[in-house]
């Protein structure tokens, strides 16, 4: 069988290679709040090119949605630090932001049911698959 007719394709033996070229993230003083940054996919208002210019709407105001907006976050400042381990002010806000995650995972176990089976350490009893589920609360039902 022929290569090219198996679906794959092929490159004239005089074709060049391609050289990606991606710029290193500037030092970033200007960041959304968690909940801005969670529905604009990055927190990093530099970095926000949505595409074909379709924003999202933001996420409703739920124990859920404010639990991922603070892990996105953290989640964001760790892989800026990656590449600016010297930004010292982002650091900070990565420490903030770790205790942030904690308390709200702790709260909203608490309120709503665990989030990981870690959850579930000193529980009374099994509830991993307790009612409701995450996506059945609504605003203003909110524990």
């Amino acid at each position: 069988m022929n290569r090219n007719d198996s679906g794959f394709g092929s490159l004239p033996s005089y074709a060049p290679l391609a050289a990606a070229y991606v710029p290193m993230q500037e030092n970033a003083a200007d960041r959304y709040e968690a909940s801005e940054a969670l529905s604009r996919g990055t927190l990093f208002p530099g970095l926000d090119l949505p595409f074909m210019n379709v924003v999202n709407d933001t996420l409703p105001a739920t124990p859920m949605t404010e639990m991922m907006a603070i892990d996105f976050v953290a989640d964001e400042l760790e892989l800026y630090l990656d590449t600016h381990s010297d930004d010292l002010e982002a650091f900070a806000m990565y420490q903030t932001f770790l205790a942030l995650r904690q308390e709200a995972r702790e709260r909203y176990s608490r309120a709503c049911g665990p989030v990981t089976q870690q959850d579930m350490l000193g529980a009374e009893r099994y509830t991993w698959l307790g009612n409701p589920w995450p996506w059945e609360y609504r605003t203003g039902r909110e524990a």
